[in-house]
């Protein structure tokens, strides 16, 4: 016996979620022997893209029955049967949440139609409901909504037990409810974590640090480790004894304290830092008439390099856009294979290749056009959101070089040197760090940066 099960939600933090709407279709395999459809009072705000999305607003709901109003008539229509849904963990994952808050334990078993589609019906674009079920020809009604959603889920099971003629398929995806659902000591796991950026440590049961990693959401990202079927994510489930986090404010500071702490601790599910992957670099050098030229290599990490990326094909498009910014020589950048260029003629680029512009004035743009790409400023910091609201967190460059991190919470804690190197917890530097911090402040233009040069005179 199976139900057929569909929920739509308030959308919202995780495990805060509430129910909108469910609709049951109890099937004997052959036929429906009994449904169940309502609204449902999340007794909460539905979510403005939910909203959106489904249709159903906080007016709608208004005069809904609670869940713990019918929450005897879905133990009932699911009593003896394996929850169907398209997505399982998600749906019966809001179910246990739903029935827990009313302290009482739902165990059903579960198939996900997601993933016997995949195997019964492989190399389709998508997956999605909607789009696997336009693509069989099933007609689907009122998306979005429960009821129409598990009307076509419904179907498209029908059909999915009909491909499987050997019956094994379907067998070996019928998993246990240990099998489907967070076991109780993962889910207390993730009751403790927050829903902020920073880093996290999973740890074994020999207090050994296996694996760590950074998110904007560490309870969400901690969540995806422990429902994933992917061999890291098994190795994670299957030694994981605890879990312990910083939080940070600030997505660089996180960004800084994976990557060295990896280096530091070498968590063995953690595998190769994916920093290692920038393996080009601009380096600058000048020639016998004392202008510098700008040239893309392959990058060795000896700390040559001005700064480096991942492909060859974004550092040849950075230096195109030096070029533009700065007004640099395409010869001296290597950018074209001629002696000289015509860019003076075109652009105002003063024709350092042909003696139009000495090397003192060409080299001042050049320098200007690596510290836009690399540090602004010899001595700076680099100024972001902290871990409470009147904290902020501060990365110290010094010579051009990676300090440390730290946070403050008076401005004049950054504006006295004494007190400053007091706050910064010392780290140690290299090229991919410098990257990372690069990188981050290339893209994220909204970074505040602080000029400290008067400080350290």
């Amino acid at each position: 016996m199976y139900a057929i099960l569909d929920i739509e939600t308030t959308g919202g933090k995780y495990n805060e979620e509430g129910i909108t709407e469910i609709a049951i279709y109890r099937f004997d395999g052959h036929e429906v022997t009994d449904r169940f459809i309502s609204l449902v009072n999340p007794e909460r705000e539905i979510q403005a893209y939910v909203a959106n999305l489904t249709g159903i607003n906080n007016a709608m709901l208004r005069n809904a029955p609670r869940f713990y109003e019918v929450a005897k008539r879905i133990v009932e229509i699911t009593q003896g049967c394996t929850l169907i849904a398209h997505n399982a963990k998600f749906d019966y994952r809001i179910l246990r949440t739903e029935f827990r808050r009313l302290g009482f334990e739902y165990d059903r078993k579960t198939l996900c139609t997601v993933e016997l589609a995949k195997r019964l019906i492989p190399g389709k674009d998508s997956y999605s409901l909607g789009k696997l079920s336009r693509s069989l020809g099933i007609p689907v009604s009122d998306r979005h909504r429960a009821h129409g959603d598990a009307l076509a889920t419904l179907k498209l099971f029908k059909m999915l037990l009909a491909k499987d003629t050997e019956k094994s398929i379907v067998k070996a995806l019928l998993r246990s409810t240990e099998e489907n659902t967070l076991p109780s000591r993962l889910l207390d796991i993730l009751d403790q974590l927050p829903a902020t950026t920073g880093v996290f440590y999973i740890y074994n049961k020999e207090g050994q640090i296996i694996y760590l990693s950074r998110s904007n959401n560490i309870r969400k990202k901690v969540n995806k480790l422990f429902t994933s079927s992917h061999d890291q994510a098994i190795r994670i489930q299957e030694q994981v004894k605890a879990v312990t986090y910083e939080q940070t404010g600030s997505e660089l500071i996180s960004m800084v304290k994976e990557y060295i702490e990896i280096q530091q601790n070498r968590p063995v599910i953690n595998g190769k830092t994916k920093i290692g992957r920038y393996r080009y670099a601009l380096y600058a050098k000048t020639d016998t008439e004392g202008y510098n030229h700008l040239k893309v290599g392959k990058f060795h990490g000896n700390g040559e390099a001005s700064a480096t990326f991942k492909s060859y094909g974004e550092a040849k498009s950075t230096l195109f856009r030096m070029s533009d910014k700065f007004k640099l020589c395409s010869r001296f950048i290597s950018l074209s294979i001629k002696k000289t260029c015509s860019h003076d003629k075109v652009y105002p680029c003063g024709g350092a290749c042909i003696g139009n512009e000495p090397p003192e004035a060409y080299n001042l743009r050049v320098s200007d056009s690596i510290k836009a790409y690399t540090y602004p400023y010899e001595n700076m910091l680099i100024i972001g959101k902290g871990r409470e609201i009147d904290e902020r967190s501060v990365i110290l460059i010094e010579k051009g070089i990676f300090q440390g991190i730290g946070f403050y919470q008076l401005n004049h804690q950054i504006n006295h040197l004494n007190i400053l190197r007091d706050i910064i917890t010392p780290m140690p530097n290299d090229q991919y760090l410098a990257h990372i911090i690069q990188s981050y402040l290339r893209k994220k233009q909204s970074s505040k940066i602080i000029n400290i040069n008067h400080l350290l005179q």
